[in-house]
């Protein structure tokens, strides 16, 4: 029930939104680098892809934002519904059936009856507040969604601006982009409670893969 409130606490996306968005925007820029011939390619076709890696990246950015708004006004209209609706309930059962609908799944395997009671009599007893559908923090949350998936790809390309060995530039970003894939991993695992190197080496072996992959077909 957390998303009815206008201004939650603590950073305006969390770190795994802001982990997977940056993820996202690596990728994105590894499948245009991937193509790259470099021992082949000229400037032009270097340039080129450059800058169809930064057009493509900023377009998706667009659209993640936009697909960010979306998904927190769906969420949090579906929220509010929810709780008007046990507001409204006069039985038990039903109740506890639109709580098991929007609660998540781990908490719903142990909650009792009795706790969905006293989550039905708790936010029955809460006032009636008007809930905005779209607040400026959502939309500075796009903005994040935006710039993270754009200037993910900048640490990509950056060794094609200013080396001159195309194909020294091609290996530098590849390792930018694998020490960014471990980053990632890492971060991940250690907000999970997980093990950091294992995570980070797991999300390393997958861009590994994709690279090796995108060199074999001919990038």
């Amino acid at each position: 029930m957390a998303a009815v409130r206008d201004e939650p606490r603590g950073g305006v996306l969390d770190p795994v939104e802001r982990l997977s968005e940056i993820l996202f925007g690596l990728i994105m820029a590894l499948t245009f680098t991937g193509t790259i011939h470099a021992a082949e390619g000229g400037h032009e076709e270097i340039r080129a892809t450059l800058a169809g890696a930064i057009g493509c990246n900023i377009a998706w950015g667009i659209v993640d934002a936009v697909m960010y708004v979306m998904t927190v006004v769906v969420t949090r209209n579906r929220a509010l519904r929810a709780l008007q609706h046990v507001r409204r309930t006069a039985t038990r059962d039903e109740a506890a059936a639109v709580l098991s609908d929007v609660l998540p799944e781990a908490a719903v395997k142990v909650m009792t009856p009795h706790d969905f009671e006293a989550l039905r009599r708790w936010l029955s007893g809460l006032p009636e507040q008007r809930v905005r559908t779209l607040t400026l923090r959502d939309l500075r949350g796009a903005l994040g969604v935006f710039l993270l998936v754009t200037i993910s790809t900048f640490p990509v390309v950056v060794p094609f601006l200013f080396m001159g060995d195309a194909v020294r530039a091609l290996r530098v970003s590849n390792a930018v982009a694998l020490a960014m894939l471990f980053g990632i991993g890492w971060a991940l695992g250690k907000h999970a409670g997980m093990r950091p190197l294992l995570t980070g080496a797991s999300m390393l072996a997958i861009g590994v893969v994709l690279v090796a992959l995108t060199i074999a077909l001919g990038g």
